[in-house]
C-alpha cells in the first residue's frame, strides 16, 4: 500500500544540482558555438517564410504609394507643361512683333486670361468629322465658340456643350475654317480643313501672294473668336499653276491632332468682359485649374 503524502526531492538537493549544470553550461559554452550555429542554420528557412508575407505587404504597399505618387507628379507636370506652353505661345509672338505693333497700331500687350485644363474622353468614330469629347461644360463655364489649345497651337473649336462634356470641332475638318496670317509679312489669309488631320488649305490665294514654304501661320484675331498670335500651322507646299486662277497652297497644323489627349480652354478678354458669370483672374484661375485637376 502506497503512503497518502510521499516526501520529494529536497530542495538542497535541487540547489546543488542547479549549480552544478550551472557551472558545467559556463565550461562548454565555447563548445556549444557549433550546434548553436548549426541549429540557427536549420532555422534560418523558417525565420524567412514567417517573414514573407510582412516582407510582401510592404513592398505592396510601398509600390502602390509610389504609383500614385507617380501618377500626381505627371498629372501636375502635364498641367504646367500646358500652362508654360499657351504662355510661350504669345511671348515668342510678342518678342518677334511688339515694337512694330505698339508703334503702328497702338495695340496692347496681351493680357492673362482665364485657362483651363480638359481631358479627352472620347475619339470622333464618324470617318465624315474630326472632333473630340472633353471632360469639361457648361458646369466649368465653357461655351459655344471657345478657342481650344494643346501644347503646340491652335487645336479647334467649342461647338457643342452640355452640363459636364464639351465637344471640340478639329481645325482639320471640312467644316472649319479660321483666320490666319503670315508672321513673316502680314499677309492675312483663311485656313480650311481638308478632312486629314496633317494637313489644312489656304484657299483663294491670289499668285502674286507672298506665301512661301516654311512659312508660319498664326490666329489674325480677324472674327473675334482666336485671340491674336496663337500659333495654327507651318506652310508646306505652295502650287501656282498657269492654268488656275489661284495658287494652291497646303500647310501643315502645329498641333498634335492625331495624339491629343490634354487640351487647354482659354477665355479670350472679350469673352471675358461679355460673360455674365464671375471669371477669376490669371492668378485665381492657375489656382482653379489644380484644384479641379485633383
Amino acid at each position: 500500500m502506497k503512503p497518502i503524502f510521499v516526501r520529494g526531492v529536497s530542495n538542497q538537493f535541487r540547489l546543488t544540482l542547479a549549480i552544478i549544470l550551472s557551472v558545467i553550461l559556463i565550461v562548454a559554452n565555447d563548445r556549444l558555438d557549433p550546434v548553436r550555429q548549426s541549429m540557427a542554420t536549420l532555422l534560418s528557412p523558417l525565420q524567412y517564410l514567417a517573414n514573407v508575407p510582412g516582407d510582401m505587404l510592404d513592398s505592396m504597399a510601398e509600390n502602390l504609394a509610389s504609383r500614385a505618387m507617380l501618377q500626381s507628379q505627371n498629372a501636375e507636370l502635364m498641367r504646367q507643361q500646358l500652362l508654360m506652353s499657351e504662355r510661350l505661345q504669345r511671348f515668342e509672338h510678342l518678342r518677334q512683333e511688339n515694337e512694330r505693333l505698339r508703334a503702328l497700331l497702338g495695340s496692347p500687350l496681351h493680357m492673362d486670361a482665364r485657362k483651363m485644363v480638359a481631358e479627352v474622353v472620347e475619339v470622333a468614330s464618324d470617318p465624315f468629322h474630326q472632333y473630340v469629347v472633353i471632360n469639361r461644360g457648361s458646369q466649368h463655364a465653357v461655351y459655344v465658340g471657345q478657342p481650344v489649345l494643346d501644347a503646340q497651337g491652335i487645336v479647334g473649336q467649342v461647338v457643342q456643350v452640355s452640363a459636364i462634356t464639351s465637344r471640340v470641332l478639329l481645325m482639320s475638318d471640312v467644316s472649319h475654317g479660321i483666320p490666319v496670317r503670315i508672321t513673316r509679312n502680314d499677309v492675312r489669309l483663311v485656313a480650311n480643313g481638308t478632312g486629314e488631320l496633317d494637313e489644312i488649305e489656304l484657299k483663294y490665294v491670289a499668285k502674286s501672294t507672298d506665301v512661301k514654304v516654311g512659312d508660319l501661320l498664326v490666329t489674325s484675331g480677324l472674327g473675334n473668336r482666336f485671340p491674336e498670335g496663337y500659333p495654327v500651322a507651318r506652310v508646306m507646299q505652295v502650287q501656282r499653276d498657269d492654268g488656275q486662277s489661284y495658287a494652291r497652297v497646303t500647310a501643315q497644323p502645329v498641333a498634335a491632332l492625331d495624339r491629343i489627349r490634354y487640351l487647354l480652354l482659354i477665355w479670350p478678354e472679350k469673352a471675358v468682359e461679355n460673360s455674365p458669370e464671375a471669371v477669376p483672374p490669371a492668378a485665381e484661375a492657375d489656382a482653379d485649374i489644380k484644384g479641379e485637376a485633383q
